[in-house]
C-alpha cells in the first residue's frame, strides 16, 4: 500500500465506511439514553461508559465495514457506487486491511469492554453477524440476506444501552430493537431497486433482482404495516414516543401505497430511501430527547 500522506485520513474513512458508523452511532446512543432513563442514571455519573462506548462502537463498526471492503472487492468492483473504494483500487491491499481490521477491532473491544463487558459482547456479536452470517454467506447465496444484515443492523442499541447496564428484562430495549430490525427491510429494499442493475451485475440475489420489483413492493409494505404496529410496544414507556412513531410510520406506509408506479419504480424507490432515512432520524431523535429530558 503506497499512499501520499495527505490522501490517508480520506482512504482511511472509505475503508471503514464512515457514513455507516455515524449512523450506527446514532442507534447506539438511543439505546444509550433509553438505558440512562430507564435506570435513572445521570450523564455526569457515567461519563466514562459513554465515551469508551462511543469510541470503542466507532471502531467495532468501522472493523466490520473493512472487512466487508476486503470480501466484497469483486462484487464491489462492478458496482458503480463502490468501485473507487480503496479495497477495489489497491489503494489499500489484503494485508493492510486485515492489519487495520484486527487492530481496531482489538482496540474497539478493549474499549467497550471497559466500559461494560456486555457491552463488548455486543460488539463484537454485531461485528460477528455482519461478516460471517451476513457478508461471507447469505449475501451470495439468498434473497433473505437483507434479513439476516437487519440481525447486525439491530445490534447498535444494545451495546449502548449495556454500556449502562447488562440487565436486558426491559420492554424499552427490545422496542427499540424490534424497531430497527423492521425498518432495515424497506429502507434496503429500496436500496436495492435504486441499484437494480448493478446488483444483477454483480450476482448478489437481492428481493428484486430474483423475484421481481411487484414481489418487493408487497413485501415492503407487509414490513411497513409491522413497522407501523410495533410502534404502540413505545406506549407503556411514552405515548408521546409511540405516537410519533406511529404518525411516521403510517406517512412511509401512505408514500408506499400512493406513490408506486410500475413504470417509475426507481423514482419511487429513491422517494422511500430519502423517508426511510428521515423517519429513523426522527424515531431515534425523539427517543434520545424524550429519554434524556424525562
Amino acid at each position: 500500500m503506497s499512499l501520499e500522506y495527505s490522501s490517508i485520513p480520506k482512504v482511511f474513512l472509505d475503508t471503514i465506511k464512515i457514513g455507516i458508523i455515524k449512523s450506527n452511532l446514532i442507534a447506539m446512543f438511543a439505546g444509550l439514553s433509553l438505558a440512562l432513563y430507564v435506570f435513572d442514571a445521570s450523564i455526569a455519573a457515567n461519563i466514562v461508559p459513554i465515551v469508551l462506548s462511543f469510541l470503542g462502537s466507532s471502531l467495532i463498526i468501522g472493523a466490520a465495514g473493512v472487512f466487508n471492503n476486503l470480501y466484497d472487492r469483486d462484487i464491489d468492483a462492478i458496482m458503480e457506487r463502490t468501485k473507487k473504494r480503496p479495497t477495489v483500487t489497491g489503494r489499500v491491499d489484503t494485508k493492510a486491511g486485515l492489519i487495520l481490521g484486527f487492530t481496531i477491532t482489538l482496540i474497539g473491544a478493549i474499549m467497550l469492554y471497559i466500559a461494560s463487558p456486555s457491552a463488548a459482547f455486543f460488539g463484537l456479536l454485531g461485528l460477528f453477524l455482519y461478516v460471517i452470517p451476513y457478508t461471507m454467506w447469505t449475501k451470495r447465496t439468498t434473497i433473505y440476506n437483507t434479513e439476516v444484515g437487519s440481525l447486525s443492523g439491530a445490534v447498535p442499541p444494545l451495546i449502548g444501552w449495556a454500556a449502562i447496564s447488562p440487565e436486558l428484562g426491559h420492554f424499552e430495549i427490545w422496542a427499540l430493537v424490534v424497531t430497527m430490525l423492521l425498518w432495515q427491510m424497506p429502507h434496503f429494499y429500496g436500496i436495492a431497486i435504486r441499484r437494480f442493475d448493478e446488483y444483477k451485475a454483480a450476482g448478489v440475489p437481492m428481493l428484486p433482482v430474483v423475484k421481481g420489483i411487484g414481489r418487493t413492493y408487497v413485501q415492503t409494505n407487509v414490513y411497513l404495516v409491522l413497522l407501523l404496529l410495533s410502534s404502540f410496544l413505545f406506549w407503556p414507556m411514552s405515548p408521546f414516543v409511540a405516537i410519533v412513531a406511529f404518525l411516521v410510520s403510517l406517512a412511509w406506509l401512505i408514500l408506499s401505497v400512493a406513490t408506486f408506479d410500475k413504470k417509475e419504480t426507481k423514482k419511487w424507490s429513491q422517494r422511500m430511501f430519502i423517508f426511510s432515512i428521515n423517519h429513523i432520524t426522527i424515531i431515534f431523535l425523539v427517543i434520545i430527547a424524550y429519554s434524556l429530558i424525562a
